[in-house]
């Protein structure tokens, strides 16, 4: 049930953040004299809508976005008399900015505040932890019950007893390389006997000899426990650092930029990750740090509320937000960016030409660049399909 919730609320989570991206560019047309014919969240069909002003507002039966009617966003527009004034393309250059730029910076907006609720709610984690295989608090070994309390124990574990250090990187289990902590868990309970850690300490390399201990362990999902080697170590991690309302501004504001830096670079790398996306399509094993669709979010979203991590379910969605704003930016037709771009070109071509002493340029001609704009959403929309295929037959999982 709780699964459930937390799907329906990330997928309602997500078209808010969606009609708010189209509020930015509704209200900052309005602001500056633009008139808003229409603003709809969704596509298809009607399902109801009313007219307040000179605007009509409504929703669409397939929720999977929205749009905001500014008239005359380009010179093709059809215009009433009493409109060609007020329209988008005669407007001055800045005006024109400051609505196409409206919706990116309410994802902005919107993923900040998400951040500073995390920061005073929970916390924020800290984006830059240790490597994987770094050792953390250590201690005995404690036995494990059949119904997965754990008892108690005194005095060191194998882990102390070795030697090893709280922050020592392990590479190797007896010889064989680790990169993630579930195979250095598998590895080490395996072990029979004394064994060897290869470990990384101050920028060195040595072996470290540890004698495990046996004990028991169980299965969360239940079932029959087995006896398996244990060296008494945990994973080490960063903590989130909690703060109150002022506090939590410059901090989020903070941590904001290292989320932005993260997308952009997430962005950059999303060309590659087809290869990724079709193997977990066809068999291969689902790479986490591939993108996720609509319903492949919704699912991460019910699986952190399943199991109560809303401070996950926070970021995950101001994460998305982030994401929004920064695909936007991309100058390509028909994402906001491409609108911009040809802003900025127009702009750019008729201060050159006031140099020689001519009028301005006429408006770009948007019929010439149809074909790269059935390009971008062709391969763009191939892209969504593939990550939808990827995220309904071989999911991500944040919880195996």
């Amino acid at each position: 049930m709780l699964f459930v919730l937390g799907f329906v609320l990330f997928a309602l989570g997500i078209t808010i953040s969606i009609a708010l991206h189209e509020c930015g560019h509704m209200w900052t047309a309005q602001a500056t004299g633009m008139k808003v014919r229409r603003y709809f969240i969704g596509f298809g069909p009607k399902i109801f809508s009313f007219r307040r002003g000179e605007t009509e507002y409504g929703v669409k039966w397939i929720p999977l976005g929205g749009f905001c009617d500014i008239a005359g966003m380009t010179a093709l527009d059809e215009l009433e008399p009493e409109e060609v004034d007020r329209a988008m393309y005669r407007q001055a250059t800045w005006k024109r900015l400051v609505v196409m730029s409206g919706g990116i910076g309410m994802n902005f907006l919107l993923g900040f505040i998400l951040i500073v609720v995390l920061a005073v709610g929970w916390g924020l984690p800290n984006l830059n932890q240790p490597p994987e295989t770094t050792l953390g608090e250590m201690s005995c070994v404690a036995p494990q019950n059949p119904d997965g309390t754990v008892g108690t124990c005194t005095g060191e574990g194998p882990a102390q007893r070795a030697g090893l250090q709280r922050g020592d990187v392990v590479t190797a289990v007896d010889g064989e390389s680790v990169d993630t902590w579930k195979d250095f868990q598998l590895l080490t309970q395996q072990q029979d006997g004394p064994f060897a850690y290869t470990i990384e300490r101050d920028g060195q390399t040595m072996d470290v000899e540890v004698v495990p201990e046996k004990t028991m362990r169980y299965p969360s999902e239940g079932g029959p426990g087995r006896e398996v080697s244990v060296v008494g170590v945990g994973q080490e991690f960063y903590e989130p650092v909690q703060y109150g309302v002022l506090a939590a501004i410059p901090a989020s504001a903070a941590f904001t930029g290292d989320m932005f830096v993260r997308t952009v670079e997430s962005l950059a790398q999303m060309p590659a990750k087809v290869v990724a996306l079709w193997d977990a399509v066809t068999g291969g094993e689902r790479d986490p740090e591939t993108p996720v669709s609509v319903y492949g979010a919704s699912k991460i979203g019910g699986e952190t509320a399943e199991r109560g991590y809303w401070n996950m379910f926070i970021l995950v969605l101001a994460s998305l937000n982030f994401f929004l704003g920064a695909f936007n930016i991309l100058p390509l037709l028909p994402l906001d960016g491409g609108h911009i771009a040809v802003v900025l070109y127009e702009k750019i071509r008729n201060t050159f030409r006031g140099w020689k002493g001519l009028a301005p340029g006429a408006p770009v001609d948007y019929l010439k660049l149809l074909p790269l704009t059935y390009v971008a959403v062709v391969i763009g929309g191939a892209y969504m399909l593939l990550t939808l295929a990827a995220d309904i037959i071989n999911p991500i999982n944040l919880f195996p």
